[in-house]
């Protein structure tokens, strides 16, 4: 998980980079070439070259989406769509290339591993460059890989689900992530196996101009239980990277998974990310999305309730900072009956930065009592901060019960009055707010997450990240 520095307060730690060196990097732009070069370094099949081929043609035929941020300033020629950074992943940790190694040893990775994690995913520009997991999940079915393998030993399980969520056409990011996608993870979760410890993933991305393409699948069989925990970083360069992954989660009947994203890009990524999950009959989904770097974020985790009783759960944090731009938000499609879902947003606006909640909650004919909460709250800090929300609601069955409720606030006077003549500084009182403000989302993370979580917005409101 990106962190900072306590010797450093006022720098982004983990905006460093170190010399490149790589195993292939192919030229900028995104061509057949380039698709075909991909596929052919990873020794895929025809059918995955083909796949590819096919999406790059939707990702050049849609325009880029007429809401949202403004995203003409992409330069997609500007962009190195694969760099290989070794050639094959490291069985031990010690295998790593002293570069990559000393890089993941300054974020902490080997330590959480150790410590608290099932299992751990290292991604360094375009391929994993390391992955384990623990060998009692190993015995009892778990599969914890990359999608290159999962192509190569677990096809009769990964394809029938691959892009079946989230088909090549669904948006123009989605398919470009499938013309150039790399890296990732695939996890299946067989039948009544609960992993009662996260399995990880970490992505960094340390090349200039560099775009991070990968791919996730997570299969939750009958009765299961996994909780998958991402964290992101980049160098700060004065050119821009781009960041578009794919998620695709299975909920199986009376199975359960939570996703956890801690996003603390550098403020030169554009980080525009497609997540959906499928829940069947009495399964439940969690999306845990914290968004507190990047330029731009553009990313709304979806579930889509297709079997009686499902439930979908969403929290979404937003923290932006001068010249960022965090647009989140959440989508939920309620497509059986007894489904339930919450939506809980919270967004912290300062220095002149911009939040929007873009959300759509739809009940489809059928789904009768069914039960959805959605509740928007904004914090501004300043008077040049901005926040917006978009709330769309669709309901096509009567026999449901809808809440939705939004507040924009601001500091107010008397809460920092009545902290201040208690003994605390401005400072202090005003992160005590602001801690109770998000109180909500950090409750949900592990505990070593929840202080990270406390520890990196209270150096954003002390103005020392970025």
């Amino acid at each position: 998980m990106a962190t900072l520095s306590p010797q450093s307060p006022n720098k982004y730690t983990y905006g460093f980079h170190v010399k490149e060196k790589y195993s292939f990097k192919s030229q900028k732009g995104l061509s057949q070439k380039i698709v075909k070069q991909i596929s052919r370094h990873k020794k895929e099949q025809a059918w995955i070259t083909q796949f590819r081929l096919k999406a790059l043609k939707i990702f050049l035929q849609k325009p880029l989406p007429g809401w949202g941020s403004n995203l003409s300033k992409i330069d997609f020629d500007n962009i190195y769509y694969y760099i290989k950074p070794i050639n094959s992943k490291a069985a031990t940790w010690k295998d790593l290339p002293l570069e990559i190694k000393q890089t993941y040893d300054r974020i902490g990775i080997p330590e959480a591993e150790k410590k608290y994690l099932s299992g751990v995913s290292a991604q360094y520009e375009s391929e994993i460059v390391y992955k384990s997991i623990i060998d009692s999940l190993k015995k009892r079915g778990v599969i914890f890989v990359d999608p290159q393998t999962a192509f190569q030993k677990y096809q009769e399980v990964f394809k029938p689900y691959f892009a079946s969520v989230i088909p090549i056409s669904d948006n123009k990011f989605s398919a470009l992530n499938s013309a150039v996608f790399s890296g990732g993870s695939f996890i299946y979760i067989p039948k009544g196996v609960h992993v009662d410890m996260p399995l990880q993933a970490y992505f960094r991305i340390n090349a200039k101009n560099m775009g991070q393409f990968e791919r996730t699948l997570i299969i939750a069989d009958e009765g299961s239980f996994v909780h998958y925990v991402e964290g992101c970083t980049a160098p700060i360069y004065s050119s821009d990277s781009l960041h578009s992954a794919v998620v695709e989660i299975i909920v199986k009947k009376n199975a359960r998974v939570r996703y956890t994203t801690i996003q603390n890009w550098s403020k030169n990524v554009y980080n525009l990310v497609t997540k959906r999950a499928l829940v069947e009959e009495n399964g439940i989904m969690e999306w845990v999305d914290a968004n507190l770097g990047s330029k731009l974020t553009m990313k709304y985790p979806s579930v889509y309730l297709v079997g009686k009783n499902a439930k979908g759960h969403i929290l979404s944090l937003a923290f932006a900072s001068n010249k960022q731009h965090l647009d989140a938000g959440a989508k939920v499609l309620h497509l059986a009956p007894n489904t339930s879902s919450t939506i809980i947003s919270k967004s912290i606006c300062k220095n002149g930065g911009r939040t929007s909640y873009r959300g759509l909650l739809q009940i489809e004919k059928g789904a009768v009592d069914s039960k959805s909460f959605v509740r928007c709250d904004a914090l501004l800090m300043d008077e040049k901060s901005r926040s917006d929300t978009y709330p769309t609601i669709n309901v096509k069955e009567q026999k449901t019960d809808i809440g939705h409720e939004a507040v924009v606030s601001k500091i107010g006077e008397e809460q920092m009055f009545y902290l201040q003549n208690r003994g605390l500084s401005q400072e202090d009182a005003q992160n005590l707010i602001v801690s109770g403000f998000i109180e909500p989302i950090v409750k949900e993370l592990p505990m070593e997450y929840a202080v990270e979580m406390n520890r990196l917005i209270k150096l954003e409101m002390n103005g020392s990240v970025g």
